[in-house]
């Protein structure tokens, strides 16, 4: 018997192009390709049938990610939240994401998801720099972000976007313009995502190649205390490694991931983590992707825990060293390097465990095996 899935992911395959930084399982597609309509209408079939093996009884969060879930219109998407209506409890009380993009959400599209039970939506903005944006070969420019965002206010209160950094071409100064410009669009929650480079896309064989420089992780550490600095002073905090919200707005689906909550993937290559006392064991495209013991398990909470900013508390790690005891000696000696803080009954990451994350997480993770 496994625990109830709380999440509930959706993926969506389709763009409009793909970026020249993504590595992620999507397809450039023409908004009439077939395939488009097969997806959904196979979506459907697919919530339909999770719901009648009682999957989508005890869901308290779902996210249509992407891909891009905007670029499906309003016709596949309705589809797919009037299914998902139908077959679970979307209630106010339950946040539903939808990531959007600023070149393929209107007001019609607002309107109809909103109607339809989605109130968060993800814009994929990466800045509002116009040359940036042409860098990593976005299809929208700075004025269609600003449009995207007022239009999305006009349902939503709870909007949020992503900026990148650590690109080539972008100045410190144009990422902390882009950072302010959000602040005055009138969003809930930033994510701020240094810039990965990965191999067999654009940027892996330019960089590859020589023609574009490796990424230099220093300058990123820059980046992202410039962003804490900018949205802590207009009153967003940090609640986990790469998100910022104002109080009330922190994204509970992201929250999930990062607390042990057993979820759901719908849609190719999405991931889904089952798990008790005694398993946890994520899947994806019907491959065993991890299989961890009850040991693994309670050290991967601490671990996942330190990517938030409330950390993991004592009775959290004492529960993981009643099967891993080495790993209290682990906490003490990252906290000794300054990587973590022990106060109050709670061990939280610092500024430089933040920044220092894969060493952070690593030396937990290396407790598990």
């Amino acid at each position: 018997m496994y625990d109830p899935y709380k999440a509930l992911y959706i993926h969506v395959p389709f763009c409009k192009q793909r970026c020249a930084y993504c590595d992620f399982a999507t397809q450039a597609a023409a908004s009439d390709d077939p395939a488009i309509e097969a997806y959904a209408e196979g979506m459907v079939l697919d919530i339909r049938h999770a719901a009648k093996q009682g999957f989508l009884g005890s869901i308290e969060t779902v996210y249509l990610g992407g891909g891009t879930p905007s670029y499906l219109g309003s016709r596949a998407l309705t589809q797919i939240l009037y299914t998902l209506s139908l077959s679970m409890h979307l209630t106010d009380e339950v946040e539903c994401s939808m990531e959007a993009n600023p070149d393929s959400l209107d007001a019609r599209m607002v309107k109809d998801v909103w109607a339809l039970g989605v109130n968060r939506l993800s814009i994929g903005v990466q800045s509002f720099d116009d040359a940036v944006l042409e860098i990593l070969g976005r299809v929208h420019d700075s004025r269609a972000a600003k449009e995207a965002i007022a239009c999305a206010h006009e349902r939503f209160e709870n909007v949020s976007i992503d900026l990148m950094c650590g690109i080539p071409g972008q100045s410190q100064e144009s990422f902390a313009s882009s950072v302010r410009t959000a602040i005055d669009a009138g969003v809930t929650h930033v994510s701020i995502y240094p810039l990965e480079i990965h191999d067999g896309t654009p940027f892996g064989r330019a960089v590859a190649a020589g023609r574009m420089p490796a990424i230099d992780e220093d300058l990123e550490a820059t980046y992202m205390e410039i962003a804490e600095e900018i949205l802590g002073e207009a009153g967003f905090h940090r609640y986990e490694v790469a998100s910022y919200a104002r109080d009330g707005f922190e994204c509970r689906h992201n929250m999930a991931y990062w607390t042990g909550v057993p979820y759901l993937g719908l849609g190719p290559s999405a991931a889904t983590m089952t798990q008790n006392a005694s398993r946890r064991m994520r899947t994806q495209d019907d491959r065993v992707t991890d299989d961890l013991d009850a040991r693994q398990m309670r050290v991967e909470d601490v671990m996942m825990g330190m990517r938030m900013a409330r950390g993991v508390s004592d009775e959290r790690v004492a529960y993981a060293c009643e099967l891993a005891p080495e790993l209290a000696h682990v906490m003490q000696g990252l906290a000794d390097r300054g990587l973590c803080t022990h106060a109050d009954g709670r061990w939280q990451p610092t500024e430089r465990g933040w920044l220092c994350g894969n060493d952070l997480y690593g030396a937990i993770f290396d407790v598990a095996p």
